[in-house]
């Protein structure tokens, strides 16, 4: 049985798969394949199919373009202007996805050439896929204030400075190393290493790995990592987006 008189609509998955490098936020960006406007730099996209959920179809778009799969996944907003494709009516589904670079490098296929771009030098990009970009990073630095959502980003042995690089490089801020540090291993959710970076100073820094229970356990309750004062205007609200958590596998 099905609706009789009614338009069928398209709806796509569009995900924003943001990594950091250990100095830069990047984003992965694919060229697309297909008319309208192929060639030209896209968010990992694709179609929803008939048998399957958006959280389905995100995990499957984003394994057959990049290779990646097991990841953080979290469904922000549904784009639906009518105008947005121009080849027909399409609502876009929104999802942002977080890994490790170093972890995930080897599982990224080059089958649709996928590419590694600073977020700060983005090439120019189709329909509304800036706005999606937007409204995913005001959602994820209103999150990273209050759950430690950021350490989906790091590799598995990581340092505080790296950790503080993180944090400044999201919010555009310089942050108070030694409240930062702080509050950070006050969470209970770091396991101090006995070996050292020394890359930068012959004194080093210790490495930390994540106590994954513990981890899971604090994820969502508020740590308020970064004081609410210190968070630039218009970034201290949440954004009006629909987010479910459909994978929280990348550290599990």
């Amino acid at each position: 049985m099905k609706y009789i008189n009614q338009e069928r609509v398209l709806v796509s998955i569009d995900c924003v798969v943001l990594g950091f490098d250990g100095e830069n936020y990047k984003l992965l960006l694919i060229q697309r394949g297909f008319e309208p406007e192929k060639g030209r730099w896209s968010l990992m996209g694709g179609f929803l199919q008939p048998d399957e959920s958006l959280d389905e179809a995100a995990r499957r778009i984003l394994q057959e373009l990049t290779g990646l799969k097991d990841v953080y996944m979290e469904q922000l907003h549904a784009f639906g202007s009518p105008d947005r494709d121009p080849a027909e009516r399409v609502i876009g589904v929104t999802y942002v996805a977080l890994v490790d670079i170093q972890r995930y490098q080897q599982q990224i296929t080059d089958l649709f050439k996928p590419h590694w771009f600073v977020l700060d030098d983005l090439p120019e990009l189709i329909f509304d896929h800036p706005q999606m970009i937007e409204m995913a990073l005001k959602h994820l630095r209103h999150k990273a204030a209050l759950q430690p959502i950021l350490f989906e980003l790091l590799p598995e042995k990581f340092t505080v400075p790296q950790l503080q690089i993180l944090y400044e490089g999201l919010y555009g801020i310089p942050i108070d190393k030694r409240n930062f540090s702080r509050k950070v291993l006050a969470a209970g959710i770091l396991q101090k290493e006995e070996e050292k970076d020394k890359r930068k100073s012959k004194k080093g820094a210790f490495f930390y790995t994540l106590v994954k229970e513990n981890y899971q356990a604090q994820f969502h309750r508020v740590l308020y990592f970064i004081p609410k004062n210190d968070i630039p205007p218009g970034l201290d609200s949440e954004p009006k987006v629909h987010h479910s958590y459909s994978e929280l596998a990348g550290n599990s």
